[in-house]
């Protein structure tokens, strides 16, 4: 077994969720194969050197901050793993030290969907000639309650309090939040379970979301769903964008930094005050010709 299998093992074990090892992995395997075209060992593996050297070579590629620490993220975990397993005797990595920081004043502005691009997409919904009940309650769920897409399609009927309009949201590493759900979103989920739900062939799902084809709607189509749409908008669309835009929109109403993030379901404040805000280059130009 190699390394990058047993450090796959080694992340489960350590109760990861997917998502995360497969960012882990990849991260990995891309700090390998820089390596493995620099230099002529193949057991060469995680020293000081390398990964200075990578992480100048990131930088050099025009990566974003944000890539960029994620992979030295990933790489310091490698890290951590290899000083377990003895391979190494050295912590070569320092998050602290080592992440990339961004000058104050030139953050890189966390793309959102405009109050006008809302309205636009709310007003497209409403026809139900171009979007099925379904389709318009996927975007509700997306935009209302900002959670991620694997969030979404694992949604249960029985995640729904409808009596306390609230649903539980089981997120990223087993974490449970709740989040109260709009009256409209609401009525739409009646809408829809008692409508095209209630006529599928998978309308014992305990999922609430179906697909034609199986119980329980895929990320893909959802993904799908969306780019077809921004066909028809004019402006790009996709999951992550709402939580995004659910996060910015809760923050310009004056919502408190804690509050946003355990709806959301950060696990530190930090998050969100790194990359949720920070004004739009818009709000900038607006407040300077205030002067």
């Amino acid at each position: 077994m190699d390394l990058v299998k047993e450090f796959e093992q080694w992340l489960v074990e350590e109760g990861k969720a997917p998502t995360t090892i497969q960012s882990y992995l990849g991260d990995v395997i891309g700090f390998q194969k820089y390596l493995g075209e620099k230099v002529a060992d193949d057991n060469q593996l995680l020293s000081r050197f390398a990964f200075v050297r990578y992480k100048q070579h990131l930088q050099n590629q025009n990566f974003s901050v944000a890539t960029i620490n994620k992979k030295i993220n990933s790489l310091k975990v490698y890290n951590d793993f290899l000083r377990i397993k003895g391979v190494v005797s050295d912590s070569f990595i320092q998050l602290k030290r080592d992440r990339v920081n961004i000058a104050a004043g030139s953050e890189h502005t966390v793309p959102a969907l405009s109050d006008k691009e809302v309205e636009q997409l709310l007003f497209y919904l409403e026809n139900p000639r171009k979007v099925s009940t379904r389709n318009k309650l996927v975007v509700y769920l997306l935009l209302y309650t900002g959670v991620r897409v694997s969030e979404l399609i694992a949604i249960k009927i029985s995640d729904i309090e409808f009596l306390t309009q609230t649903l539980t949201v089981r997120g990223k590493g087993g974490k449970i939040r709740q989040v109260t759900i709009r009256s409209d979103v609401i009525e739409l989920i009646k809408e829809y379970m008692k409508g095209e739900r209630a006529v599928s062939k998978f309308r014992y799902s305990e999922y609430l979301l179906l697909s034609q084809r199986t119980p329980k709607m895929h990320r893909d189509a959802i993904r799908g769903y969306l780019a077809n749409l921004a066909k028809e908008l004019g402006f790009k669309l996709h999951p992550h964008l709402f939580r995004h835009t659910f996060c910015t929109r809760l923050l310009h109403r004056g919502i408190d930094l804690t509050t946003v993030s355990k709806l959301v379901g950060h696990s530190s404040v930090n998050m969100i005050a790194k990359f949720y805000i920070q004004t739009s280059r818009e709000d900038k130009q607006r407040a300077v010709d205030l002067l």
